[in-house]
């Protein structure tokens, strides 16, 4: 460490305890201490120093320069013999009444260590003691030989002041204390005026947000009511034109002209492509109301996958498209609802279907050994852009393709197996490039809530 002294002091009476202030406030000044740091300093070395003297006595004060390690630092010891027993003790300074000797040597080391970076008190075998105080100089502020010798000529051409100076410099500190415990002050309550007022808009922020809330919640439950309600309304006659279309298609009223038949043909697959709409709206309506009743059971893979099968196969119209199902050899248990998980996976491999024009559409179940299991369903097709793979989730969403026009679809089938899939506890993933076919995921907890 390297440490250099730049003056001592000898405490020996009440003068020379404000002799010690006195060069506390004068040293810290000369290092580029401000001013309230100067008070600090001035303050904690003065209060050392005069309960110092109350207690023992032939002490004496060193003030040095630390400049070993990456902060220089002003380091203040006040060191204390002990007082002989035959030495009267001298009268202590005003301000203890009521207080011991040691009570208040107590209370001036709390001060130190509230005004001064650091204080430590070494206690020397007979009874001895030094009180060692230090202050970081500020940022910057590095001291050589040569401005350590100019500090040291201020000093000794500096006058002492007599202790009514020195008490009109404490007046001083303390008047400009106050002004700027008053200006804080001041600056407080404008600061909790502005957050009162900040206050007060955030909680009328809050209330619009939460008029906004309920205005979206009633209009969200009154969509979900006018859904539900016109897809029942819809119900019944669809059934009666998809019925009435069967009829005439079977020739149950007699045979029908070639035109007459394209007719009907027409007839009855727009009635099915709306009976789908409508089931979907349903689905949709009841999810949001929160009325989807789950089944959980055990589901059993080969047959899940052969009743897919055997519905699906027909719609591969195409002849160089092949479905292909792969199922493990020996699948785990799964407790789901057989029912949605055959939802889900429907609407994915007839979209597979819709969009692939060569190839094969392959669903496979993945099993990874954790916590959940997945139904893949892979295609050869068009495949999606990136900027597409979200929007294809949203409803009444559809891309834009030459294929899209022959395929006609609703724009819910996603939507709603996104949100089977959050029921079941699981989610739906895609992943594509166009002219590189796609891969939609069902990923699904082993055995969903509910399960015994």
């Amino acid at each position: 460490m390297s440490i250099t002294r730049i003056i001592q002091v000898g405490i020996d009476s009440e003068p020379d305890v404000v002799l010690v202030r006195q060069r506390a406030r004068q040293i810290s000044g000369l290092l580029g201490f401000g001013v309230q740091d100067q008070v600090r300093v001035a303050t904690a070395v003065s209060e050392v120093a005069r309960c110092a003297y109350g207690r023992l006595s032939g002490g004496r004060g060193q003030f040095a320069l630390d400049q070993g390690g990456a902060v220089a630092r002003l380091t203040v010891s006040i060191r204390a013999e002990a007082r002989p027993a035959s030495a009267p003790p001298p009268v202590p300074a005003a301000g203890g009444e009521g207080e011991s000797a040691a009570a208040q040597f107590d209370n001036a080391i709390l001060t130190a260590q509230r005004l001064m970076d650091d204080c430590v008190v070494e206690q020397s075998a007979g009874g001895g003691l030094t009180v060692v105080m230090r202050k970081d100089l500020p940022a910057g502020q590095r001291v050589d030989a040569a401005r350590l010798q100019r500090i040291g000529a201020e000093l000794a051409a500096s006058p002492v002041q007599n202790t009514y100076s020195e008490m009109q410099q404490q007046n001083r500190e303390l008047g400009a204390a106050l002004a700027e415990l008053r200006e804080r002050q001041d600056d407080l309550l404008s600061l909790t005026h502005e957050l009162e007022d900040t206050n007060r808009g955030v909680v009328a922020l809050y209330a619009e947000i939460e008029e906004k809330a309920e205005r979206l919640r009633k209009a969200d439950e009154m969509k979900s009511r006018f859904l539900s309600n016109t897809s029942h309304e819809l119900r019944t006659p669809l059934s009666s034109i998809r019925a009435l279309a069967k009829l005439l298609l079977d020739r149950m009223d007699g045979d029908l002209t070639p035109e007459q038949e394209r007719q009907v043909g027409f007839i009855a697959s727009a009635a099915h492509d709306l009976s789908e709409l409508v089931n979907d709206l349903l689905d949709l309506a009841k999810i949001e109301a929160g009325k989807v009743e789950l089944t959980i059971a055990p589901v059993d893979i080969d047959n899940l996958f052969s009743t897919l099968k055997g519905m699906l196969r027909p719609l591969t119209r195409n002849p160089g498209v092949e479905l292909v199902f792969v199922t493990p050899p020996a699948p785990p248990p799964l407790w789901s609802d057989e029912a949605k998980v055959a939802q889900i996976l429907r609407n994915f491999i007839s979209n597979a279907l819709k969009f692939t024009e060569a190839g094969q559409v392959a669903v496979a179940f993945e099993d990874d050994g954790g916590e959940h299991v997945t139904f893949a369903v892979s295609d050869t097709g068009i495949g999606i852009e990136a900027d597409n793979l979200q929007l294809i989730f949203e409803e009444f969403s559809q891309i834009a393709h030459p294929l899209q026009a022959g395929a006609k679809g609703t724009g819910l089938g996603l939507p709603l197996c996104r949100q089977l899939a959050q029921l079941l506890g699981g989610s739906v993933e895609v992943a594509s490039a166009p002219g590189a076919g796609s891969t939609f995921s069902l990923h699904l907890p082993r055995r969903a809530e509910g399960a015994p």
